[in-house]
Formats: C-alpha cells, structure tokens, sequence
C-alpha cells in the first residue's frame, strides 16, 4: 500500500509545479507543509497520467492474471484515445501511432532515435508489488518487458527494471540503497556504467546531464530523495523541490519512500484528496481507498495467488 499510494500522492503533489524551477514547493509553502494544492490545470489532490496507467497495468495484472502484454498496450490505447488530461508525447506517438503492440515501441525508436523518458518509471508501483513476491529476475523481467511496450531504448528497460527490483527489495523488509550494487549487477552491460554513474551515492541531479523528464535523472533524484532524507514526507518535498518534470519524479520517489516507510507515513492530508481520473473507463474515478484496496489485492496476487514472499507463477 505504502509503494502504490506513495506513488499517487507523489505525483498529486507535484503534478502543479511542472516544468517550475528549484524550490517550488518551500516557496509555495515557506512553513514545510506541502498540500495536495492543485494548480497549472489540476485540481487539489488529481492525479496525473503516471498514476492512471499504474492503475490500468495493475487491473490488467489482477485480471489476467498475470502479464497480457497485448491486453496491457490495448488498456492503454483506449485510455489515450480517451484524450486524457495529460500524456507525454512519447507514450501518446506509440499508443496511437496505429503499429501493433509488439512493434510500437520499437518502430518509434527506429524512426526517432530517442526513447528514453520516464514514463515507463512513472507507471510502475502496481508492477513493482505484483511480481516482488516472485524474486529478482522475474521481477526485473517483467519489467522490461512492460516498459519496452512504450519505449523502445533499452535505457528505460533497464531503469525501470532497477526501479521493480529497488522496490522488491524494501517490500521485504531490506534496505533497497544498500541493493543498489548487487542490482546494477543484473543491468544489461551496455547500460551499466551510465546507470551506475547516476545512481551512484555521491551523485546529486545538479550532476544530470538531461531534464529530469529523462530516464537516467529520474531515477537518480528518486534515489537521491530518499537518501538524503529521513521520512516520507521530506523525500517527497525533495523530490518536488528539484523543479522540472515535479509530478515523475515525485511519483518514482513516492514509489521507493513508500516502500520504505509503510502506507502509514503517508499523511492523511495528502490521501483524503487524492482521487484518480480515469479516461476511457467509463468516467470511473479512484480515491486513495480504492488505491489501497488494489495494492493488497496485487500482493495478494503475486506468485500465483501467494503472499508476498510465495513463489511461483509465469508472465
């Protein structure tokens, strides 16, 4: 719970401050108590794109029971083709670029050359709980798989199977700063040096060499939050204060503090307002319950109908 709402909540907190500069939430709120304040065409306490497509993953894993790659991508086309608020350019030219599910992606890349945003990171907290009960490869497999549908560089694969795997990690009662090593071990060796660079303990994002909207950054912040930081609330603040793409790297870092601190750090005053929109489904709209109520039904799920910490189960 703590994984997936922290996600949510990250990404309401920084969805109004997108694209503002360093420092955004101390000057909107001098007295350190950030608020689910809307702006910049959201409402207090809406959640953004990178929230929706978590959901939409996680109903598909729960349904499916399992990975459906192909009912995944067409969740997701139907919710792009829903004009949803917000979508990054990116997913939106894959989605609906008219190419099959297993061709998208990589058609996009080929005629590009660049696939390496966030948006595979920004969707990953019901994955991430999903398939940390099945261990660390299928974890990082998984992912992969489930970021190569939109984005076709393998950068984002593997950032985002580091994210799953940082995650697992914490879900099980371990330090995930301290797992940081052991799982750049498993990145494809072509990717390991620059992610080892950005995830390193002495990097700070004023060393990114890209916009946080960028894959590398992103996750780097999200780990540098919660490094520096001593709780959920102040790794959040952090991750807000960086300015730029405020709703992604939030989000990441929500992901990862929630994991770390528990559903119970959260406080109240970011979940009583949250509530998730969700285009292409019929006007449904999640409130931070509904959030809690999917987080144990995905570990419930994980290994094949097992606790977290069961085994077993394909993708």
């Amino acid at each position: 719970m703590g994984a997936v709402l922290g996600s949510a909540v990250g990404d309401a907190l920084g969805a109004p401050f997108e694209f503002g500069q360093p420092g955004v939430l101390r000057e909107r709120f001098p007295d350190g108590v950030g608020e689910l304040c809307g702006g910049g065409g959201w409402d207090p306490g809406e959640a953004t794109d990178d929230t929706q497509m978590a959901v939409l993953l996680g109903e598909s894993l729960l349904e499916r029971g399992g990975l459906d790659l192909p009912d995944v991508f067409a969740r997701f086309r139907l919710w792009a083709a829903a004009d949803p608020k917000d979508i990054g350019l990116q997913t939106e030219q894959v989605l609906l670029g008219g190419d099959a599910w297993g061709i998208a992606a990589a058609v996009h890349f080929q005629v590009n050359g660049r696939a390496a945003g966030n948006g595979s990171l920004m969707r990953a907290s019901t994955s991430a709980v999903y398939f940390a009960a099945r261990g660390r490869t299928e974890t990082m497999d998984a992912a992969r798989r489930i970021a190569a549908l939109t984005h076709g560089d393998r950068a984002a694969w593997e950032g985002t199977a580091v994210l799953h795997e940082l995650v697992r990690v914490a879900l099980l009662g371990n330090d995930p700063l301290a797992a940081v090593d052991a799982t750049l071990a498993e990145v494809d060796p072509a990717h390991r040096e620059r992610w080892a660079r950005v995830l390193a303990p002495h990097w700070h994002p004023d060393d990114a060499t890209e916009f946080n909207g960028a894959v590398w950054p992103c996750l780097g912040s999200a780990l540098w939050a919660l490094r520096t930081t001593d709780s959920f609330e102040a790794a959040l603040a952090a991750a807000v204060d960086l300015g730029g793409d405020t709703d992604t790297v939030a989000a990441v870092t929500g992901t990862l503090a929630g994991a770390v601190y528990g559903s119970d750090a959260i406080p109240a005053r970011w979940t009583t307002p949250l509530h998730v929109p969700l285009p292409g489904s019929a006007d449904r709209v999640l409130h931070a319950e509904d959030l809690r109520t999917l987080a144990r039904s995905l570990a419930e799920g994980a290994g094949g109908g097992g606790a977290l910490g069961g085994g077993g189960g394909q993708i």
